[in-house]
């Protein structure tokens, strides 16, 4: 699935920081504006204690995880909307990923320049969030004069958009962006083919000290972003850049010693990406065989036959059904034989709907 979130924020946030932890590509940090001009994209591998049990159980010669794209966005600075610091560039850089994982800052340190000259996280979201709106309000209002003459002359399409698009220019004059704006099901298909930058779902990475990750308590940085993001309804992601970094060069032995030294229980950078995964509606079914166990990554809604097709297109084409399981019941049956003779292997046709954790052999004829 060739859907990725793109990492962005303020400089000097651990932008880049947390980019090197996730991908090990080492996009230059450095402690001024604008060290990373052009974006950097990553895949990483999606965690997933299912895939181990999966091996564990069927012992394949190899097993294959799921992979994940970010990336990593040059800082925006107040004024991107109209070119500021190289933000033209930004934003359309912003315009070709699927949604937004933006870091904030919720550590004080005086040898880390802020650009705003103090820390103060919620100021920062707004900065990036009204760039945003600014950035949709212009794009609604080069698109609604030539709207509007086709409208006075009745075409339907016209009149529908026309309509919408000043529902919309109203909801961002008053700061709101378009994700957490209301529409019918109609208006959301003519909604989804404007590609507003506000559209795109938000997950808001709180970077915090290294001394604060295994307790945020009394973390006033910390609170005030998760003040800010419930009341648009976005989730929040604690994480300390600095020492995911350091995570990321440790062998997964040496990695669980010291997650367990910090009081923690997942890395940041694991819940990251299972957040960004799941904000963009992905899910992840299975393949077991003893040649070879697979993750892979679909869109939530996808059909059985589209499912299929991420393996290959004439899985697709020729389609006839899916032996399915899911992982819970596979896993309580102990193989695969047994949780057939359970009757809990179930035989799926071309409408069936795939759900996340199904273990599935595709049959298929062409």
């Amino acid at each position: 699935m060739a859907l990725t979130a793109g990492i962005v924020g303020l400089p000097n946030v651990g932008k880049s920081t947390l980019f090197n932890a996730i991908t090990k590509a080492g996009a230059l940090a450095a402690n001024y504006p604008f060290a990373t001009i052009d974006p950097n994209v990553g895949i990483v591998e999606v965690p997933d204690v299912r895939l181990n049990k999966l091996t564990e159980m069927v012992d394949p010669k190899k097993t294959v995880p799921t992979a994940f794209e970010f990336t990593d966005i040059a800082g925006i600075v107040k004024g991107a909307s109209k070119g500021e610091g190289l933000g033209n560039k930004f934003l359309a850089h912003i315009r070709e990923v699927d949604a937004i994982c933006q870091v904030v800052r919720a550590f004080n340190d005086e040898n880390v320049t802020h650009v705003s000259g103090q820390v103060n996280p919620v100021d920062d979201i707004e900065i990036i969030n009204m760039e945003l709106i600014l950035a949709d309000l212009e794009s609604v209002e080069k698109r609604l004069p030539r709207l509007e003459k086709m409208a006075k002359q009745k075409d339907k399409d016209a009149m529908a958009e026309v309509a919408i698009l000043q529902k919309i220019k109203e909801g961002l004059e008053n700061d709101q962006p378009v994700r957490s704006m209301e529409f019918s099901e109609e208006e959301a298909k003519y909604v989804k083919n404007f590609h507003m930058l506000t559209q795109k779902p938000m997950l808001y990475v709180a970077n915090v000290a290294e001394e604060d990750i295994g307790s945020t308590e009394g973390n006033v940085h910390l609170e005030n972003i998760r003040e800010y993001a419930d009341k648009e309804g976005s989730e929040v992601i604690v994480i300390s850049a600095k020492v995911e970094e350091e995570i990321a060069v440790l062998d997964e032995d040496e990695k669980e010693m010291f997650l367990e030294e910090l009081g923690i229980s997942e890395s940041g950078l694991d819940k990251l990406i299972k957040a960004s995964y799941d904000l963009l509606g992905l899910a992840t079914y299975f393949t077991a065989g003893v040649q070879e166990v697979r993750a892979w990554t679909f869109k939530k809604g996808m059909t059985a036959p589209e499912c299929a097709g991420i393996i290959h297109t004439d899985f697709k084409k020729g389609f006839i059904r899916a032996e399915t399981v899911s992982y819970d019941d596979l896993v309580a049956a102990g193989s695969e034989v047994k949780a057939k003779e359970a009757g809990k292997v179930r035989l799926e046709g071309k409408e069936y709907i795939m759900k996340d954790g199904d273990v599935v052999h595709f049959r298929f004829n062409v």
